[in-house]
């Protein structure tokens, strides 16, 4: 099965735990891997005027991936999203910050997308609502069905 890993917003800003990074980037060193960090851009998306926050303008990730995009918002760029278009996986992994709001979001974009997302239940964090990501557990196999735990992968690689 040809699968991706897809990172959402393991950033310093979002101080992620070390158990995240650590899992993150074992697996990151065994699958193909894209990561996602969101940088502020107040004309892009109105964080500061709608939320009274925003994250910083420049930040770096934590993960070790193949390619990084920066995105402003919730969803993943345009090229982020053309990039795993290109991939052709047969599932996108993904994992990473704020279960129940970015990395949903990125579940969505994926799933309009067609690319098939699966959440890995056990390398994610929820937002300050939920820490735990239980809600956006929750909500994932509400919308998309697909989860599972990163024990459970095969982590070898069909030939490109």
């Amino acid at each position: 099965m040809r699968q991706i890993l897809l990172v959402v917003d393991v950033q310093s800003c979002f101080a992620p735990p070390l158990w995240l990074i650590e899992g993150i980037n074992r697996l990151s060193r065994h699958l193909p891997c894209v990561a996602l960090i969101e940088q502020h851009d107040e004309s892009q998306t109105p964080f500061l005027s709608q939320l009274g926050w925003c994250p910083p303008r420049d930040d770096c990730c934590l993960i070790d991936a193949d390619a990084i995009f920066i995105k402003h918002g919730y969803t993943p760029s345009p090229a982020a999203m053309e990039y795993l278009r290109q991939y052709q996986a047969d599932r996108i992994l993904v994992c990473g910050i704020q279960t129940d709001t970015c990395v949903l979001a990125a579940g969505f974009a994926l799933f309009d997308a067609g690319l098939h997302p699966t959440l890995i239940t056990d390398l994610t964090v929820g937002s300050s609502l939920d820490r735990s990501g239980a809600m956006g557990i929750k909500l994932w196999k509400h919308h998309f069905g697909r989860t599972i735990h990163s024990r459970e992968l095969r982590l070898e690689q069909d030939p490109p």
